[in-house]
């Protein structure tokens, strides 16, 4: 059996998905683990303690569990200011990792701090070390320029972790060839392999009951727009089309718009929300908008298959999950042709990539799915068949499994210990 650390210091798997530093990465830790751990893998999740009620160690699924490593203040810290408590949580991986009873067989770090402070963990006790960046900095700054909050020691520490980790995870083509153009990458020191979806999970139901359960309108045309409400993500675009689909195009449609950090769509949690209200009133679709919250994912696939379409068009996505769980869901998607959403949408035969920022290409596209439902029908079987064939969570995993047993000392892959979870546990409390 093989016994992998996962770090995630900002991106814990118990967290809601779209509150406040919570995504792609926390869906992303928490579906690779549970997929390992099927596979017979033991996975330890590594994450900041962020509130002083969470017990030291949470034994959250089979052979997965999440340990919460004390480093700074027991409360949520915006993700910009963790920097200064890595050498805390680097302290604490060192000490766990060489008197941890279960030795680790592979260290996969995600996002650049989870690497900077399992590097030097990693390299005392002779583990391997994964990256997934999850985002660059070179990247993140070149489409949010002066916006982009974090240390500017950021780009330093990439490098040097592109230099030192044995393997990278790049999540799609686009991520490589940034790795490789900004940062010197190796060929082959890069595996491709992206996130996925959970097929238990988001299934194609059908639309008229999927409507009734949500209290949509049964047959107005149905826009969904789903994720974190931060400004990168472009929701004020997808907005910006739905007054044009209405006013140019005559379409009555509907956007619906789910995400924020409370399930109460309330400014005071969620401050996007006030500028997303005031940009809606400017453009007069105030009552064609509606917030939904945030919502808890076993509801997710109600919302994918109440809509006719999915719509997500950020500036950038070094990803993007929403899109393949719309695709899973068999609703067509319009997509910014940015990151990897260039790879997981299909221009014209999953659904369409316009260019971020520009209301008026998106509209144009959903005036003619909304013209076309047979066509849109059509984009959304094809989706679904490529999102099972490619992004499964179970065949990331194996394809992860894979990676990692190219780096495995040949001793360590034949290990078979089941540990001692009790002295581990001791261990995470001193």
């Amino acid at each position: 059996m093989r016994t992998i650390a996962l770090i995630s210091e900002h991106a814990s798997p118990l967290a809601s998905p779209g509150s406040v530093d919570s995504g792609g990465q926390n869906i992303y830790v928490a579906n690779l683990a549970r997929e390992m751990a099927a596979r017979g893998t033991h996975v330890d999740i590594f994450t900041r303690r962020d509130d002083p009620d969470l017990p030291p160690v949470t034994h959250w699924l089979p052979g997965v569990r999440v340990l919460h490593v004390p480093a700074g203040p027991a409360h949520a810290i915006p993700k910009e200011e963790l920097l200064p408590y890595m050498n805390a949580f680097s302290a604490f991986l060192q000490y766990h990792f060489r008197n941890a009873a279960r030795p680790y067989d592979v260290v996969h770090a995600n996002f650049f701090m989870s690497g900077h402070a399992a590097l030097p963990a990693a390299r005392a006790n002779g583990i391997p070390l994964v990256m997934t960046f999850h985002a660059l900095d070179r990247v993140r700054r070149q489409h949010q320029g002066s916006a982009d909050r974090f240390p500017p020691e950021r780009y330093a520490i990439e490098r040097e972790l592109v230099r030192q980790a044995q393997r990278l995870i790049a999540e799609c083509p686009q991520d490589r060839e940034d790795l490789i153009l900004h940062y010197g990458a190796e060929v082959s020191r890069i595996d491709v392999i992206p996130c996925g979806f959970d097929d238990r999970e988001f299934v194609p139901l059908d639309k008229r009951t999927a409507r009734l359960a949500l209290g949509w309108h049964p047959t107005r045309f149905a826009i969904l727009q789903l994720g974190r409400m931060v400004p990168r993500k472009g929701v004020d675009n997808v907005i910006r089309a739905l007054a044009l689909l209405r006013h140019r195009y005559g379409v009555e449609a509907q956007l619906y718009i789910v995400g924020g950090d409370a399930p109460d769509p309330n400014d005071m949690a969620t401050p996007e929300l006030a500028r997303l209200r005031a940009i809606a009133a400017d453009a007069g679709v105030t009552d064609a908008v509606e917030f939904c919250g945030r919502r808890d994912r076993d509801l997710l696939s109600l919302f994918y298959g109440a809509c006719d379409a999915f719509v997500t068009t950020p500036w950038y996505e070094p990803f993007g999950i929403t899109p393949v769980e719309a695709m899973a869901c068999a609703r067509p998607v319009v997509g910014a042709a940015v990151g990897g959403i260039r790879s997981t949408v299909v221009d014209g035969h999953t659904g369409y990539l316009v260019p971020p920022r520009d209301p008026e290409a998106l509209a144009e596209r959903l005036a003619y799915l909304a013209a076309r439902p047979d066509t849109a029908r059509q984009l959304g079987i094809h989706g679904l068949q490529r999102a099972r064939q490619r992004y499964t969570w179970s065949g990331v995993a194996r394809d992860m499994l894979r990676s990692y047993a190219s780096l495995v000392r040949p001793a360590a892959v034949a290990h078979s210990g089941i540990g001692h979870p009790v002295a581990d546990e001791a261990l995470v409390a001193k």
